[in-house]
């Protein structure tokens, strides 16, 4: 059953808590999907007014601060267990390459990897057991990851929220003719962008000496 259809037939302070420990636990360093649930749940906000938008980033915001929390703990005391543990059972995601250059992102960039880091899949997975593996300050890590996680849920379910809202009321506006001739336009457009840049290219790629044939 596809994530949206699941959400719809749950009540509305189920759905906030679904968003909410499933961004935790991803956030704990489990590899759910996080950001799925929270666009999906922003999605349905924007068509069924029992939802509010406001709860839905709140929840997520909680979630993310806290799985974060419980991610730097466990860091800290286990940090080279977990990463092994995680590499042996995800490791497409979280092998020895992917975790060296996660750490070396937050053996650079420090607070401000735990703060953009919320902005990338991997990263948001990895931040609090990176974090604490690696022995950063907690006071500086609480606020990066604080700051972090409401720009991350209160601005995705806001971004979301909002667009949903608009494309609902411009596709009322329209009618199936119109947006069908609309796709068709859009498609046949990408193409002939993707062709001029195309021949673009390839007049790019000979040398002054080579004579570029007519179009």
């Amino acid at each position: 059953m596809p994530v949206e259809q699941w959400l719809e037939a749950i009540p509305p302070l189920l759905v906030y808590a679904i968003v909410g420990v499933v961004i935790g636990f991803e956030s704990l360093g489990i590899p759910l999907p996080g950001e799925i649930v929270l666009v999906t749940a922003s999605l349905m906000a924007s068509q069924h007014d029992e939802l509010s938008p406001l709860w839905i980033g709140v929840w997520a915001s909680a979630g993310a601060i806290i799985g974060d929390n419980f991610g730097y703990l466990i860091g800290r005391r286990g940090g080279p267990r977990l990463f092994a543990w995680m590499g042996r059972k995800f490791p497409k995601h979280f092998g020895e390459t992917q975790i060296e250059h996660a750490r070396r992102v937050f053996q650079k960039r420090g607070a401000w990897a735990v703060f953009f880091g919320r902005f990338v899949a991997l990263l948001r997975i990895l931040a609090g057991p990176l974090a604490g593996s690696l022995h950063m300050n907690y006071g500086k890590f609480l606020v990066a990851n604080a700051l972090g996680g409401v720009a991350w849920a209160g601005g995705t379910a806001a971004a979301v929220y909002y667009l949903g809202v608009v494309a609902e009321k411009w596709l009322k506006g329209f009618s199936y003719a119109g947006l069908a001739l609309a796709v068709v336009a859009g498609v046949a457009g990408v193409f002939v962008v993707k062709r001029r840049l195309a021949r673009a290219a390839e007049k790019l790629e000979g040398t002054p000496d080579e004579e570029v044939p007519a179009a």
